[in-house]
């Protein structure tokens, strides 16, 4: 049996305009001395090169995050209920971006406030909670309950007329209802079923969005997580409401959500996974292992968007390790990783095993790379691979390692045959794998592309730099359509780099290629490729037969006919 692996980490670049290194050191500071941390968070707010001009929103926000977190800790009560309701503001300023909900942070200070005495400040969070709240066009039970507490601290605070007036908008609420999520129009969204395996530790929330935390579990867990994504969706993007992160669910026919989590045990998981796998042409897997800074929620969601953009021809398959989810995270990620490299192991030979797979591709993407490259060493040499055996993988791919160069050209060696191919992805844009690098003595990180850029003949390295950045500049791979045409095209045909769409060699060096932005009808493409799998085709006569079918317009088919011709070389 053949597997195609997909393991997702975070990718990396150089050009970029911070340096986060101050900022990932600060997670250690904190533990040790919490106000010396609040004076070197103060000193980071004001610094330019960390936090990016103009400033990175989701850095921002966990440094002023942190910075409450710490005058609460360290009992500086009114401060603290200050800082919180500017986490607050930021949050609704940036929840269109973001996602974040603003609520909770009012909430904070509001409790802060009133154990003060501050009631005036309680009832001028609550009322910016309430804000909010309206402008996401519910009126359910959150409003319900946010109204409830101002009329009770106006009381307190004898301000009789905002309570009755508070009261008078429970009473137009007419309850606690819950809108409903979309349910009745079924053909708004379609529904997603990711396999998972994690070793988080669970919260004790049934909560699908809180299921898991970011701490580490003592075994791994198996289950099925439903993530349902909307008609309206753009291939590349994982559409997030403004308020998310609350105890009802989202429109679905908007946005992408994770529904349901659902553990299951080993026996029920690899019988439903064998079931699914039956239902797809070429009993394909997705394996999908995500990065630093990633929450349970997002990489469900991030492994549902990219199989379903990649036309839903391989049964998504999640390994979530347990990153904190935060940009000051990164030493405590990197402590976690190694050991859940070693349980990614286990559960890739039980896939292989058990799955029914034919094909399994594995992606992963920065930190997670590192769970991979150390799974994968740990096969290899349990298996005593050899160059020339048959391959246990399909596709085998790292999206912007943050490994060693020169350490992941060396593990490259000892597990590639267990793969067909192995591509490397990388970038000179990102600021996570520059700030990795000086992290770790100035040496090269593998996912850097530019000049950096690692070469070998155990693998095809591909610098994506010409897909500038988003807002991370680290999730390249998932938000440009260009990467997931050349990952569908590995998928198909196994294709190497001289016969895929944008890649042009550099330098006369054999294993390295530039991506040409532009160059390729990404979307296209990867809708007939779709097609073609699913209607498992390969004839070169039929397939030149279908194209016009699938396309129409003669100008479209005739270029995605000049890329086939290529790829079926």
């Amino acid at each position: 049996m053949r597997l195609i692996l997909c393991a997702m980490l975070t990718l990396p670049g150089l050009a970029a305009a911070q340096d986060i290194a101050r900022l990932i050191t600060l997670d250690t500071l904190v533990e040790d001395d919490p106000l010396a941390a609040l004076q070197e968070v103060d000193d980071v707010l004001r610094t330019p090169e960390v936090l990016g001009t103009p400033p990175d929103l989701r850095i921002l926000l966990d440094l002023l995050q942190l910075r409450a977190e710490l005058l609460e800790q360290l009992g500086y009560g009114m401060a603290a209920g200050d800082a919180w309701a500017h986490v607050g503001r930021t949050r609704n300023f940036s929840r269109a971006e973001l996602g974040l909900d603003p609520v909770p942070a009012y909430h904070r200070a509001a409790d802060l406030y009133e154990a003060q005495g501050a009631l005036g400040h309680a009832q001028r969070v609550l009322e910016a909670a309430i804000a909010a709240e309206t402008e996401t066009g519910r009126d359910g039970a959150a409003l319900y309950a946010l109204y409830e507490r101002l009329a009770r601290i106006a009381t307190q605070d004898g301000r009789l007329e905002a309570a009755a007036n508070a009261r008078a908008a429970m009473e137009a609420l007419d309850g606690p209802a819950l809108e409903s999520s979309g349910e009745g129009d079924a053909n708004a969204f379609v529904a997603i079923d990711v396999y998972y395996a994690t070793d988080r530790a669970r919260s004790g929330s049934d909560v699908p969005t809180e299921f898991y935390t970011g701490q580490r579990a003592d075994r791994l867990e198996l289950g099925i997580a439903t993530v349902s994504i909307p008609d309206t969706h753009v291939p590349g993007v994982v559409e997030r409401p403004s308020v998310w992160r609350l105890d009802f669910a989202p429109n679905p026919t908007k946005h992408v959500l994770l529904q349901k989590v659902e553990p299951v045990d080993p026996d029920s998981y690899f019988g439903r996974l064998q079931g699914a796998v039956s239902d797809v042409p070429g009993r394909d897997l997705f394996v999908y292992i995500h990065g630093y800074n990633h929450s349970f929620e997002y990489a469900t969601q991030r492994a549902a968007q990219i199989a379903h953009d990649m036309g839903d021809s391989a049964v998504p398959v999640l390994f979530s390790w347990p990153s904190r989810d935060t940009t000051m995270g990164y030493i405590a990620d990197a402590a976690v990783v190694r050991l859940s490299g070693r349980r990614l192991a286990d559960f890739l030979e039980e896939l292989v095993a058990r799955s029914g797979a034919e094909s399994i591709h594995v992606l992963a993407h920065s930190m997670g790379s590192r769970a991979l490259t150390d799974a994968l060493e740990i096969m290899a040499l349990r298996r005593g691979a050899q160059p020339g055996d048959d391959p246990v993988f399909g596709q085998i791919m790292f999206a912007a390692p943050d490994v060693d160069a020169q350490l992941f050209a060396a593990m490259a060696r000892t597990f590639r045959p267990l793969a067909k191919r192995l591509t490397l992805y990388a970038s000179s844009t990102d600021w996570a794998l520059v700030s990795s690098r000086k992290l770790h003595g100035s040496a090269p990180r593998a996912g850097l592309g530019g000049d950096v850029l690692v070469g070998s003949d155990a693998f095809d390295s591909v610098d994506m730099t010409s897909l500038g950045e988003d807002m991370l500049a680290h999730n390249y791979f998932s938000n440009d359509s260009s990467v997931l045409a050349d990952m569908v095209t590995l998928f198909w045909r196994d294709t190497p780099p001289e016969r895929r769409c944008g890649l042009q060699q550099r330098g006369g060096l054999a294993s390295v290629w530039v991506y040409r932005k532009g160059a390729c009808p990404t979307n296209d493409l990867i809708g007939v490729i779709s097609n073609l799998r699913h209607a498992g085709m390969r004839d070169p006569e039929k397939v030149r037969a279908l194209v016009p079918q699938l396309l129409g317009e003669p100008d479209r088919s005739q270029l995605v006919l000049s890329v086939l011709e290529s790829v079926l070389k």
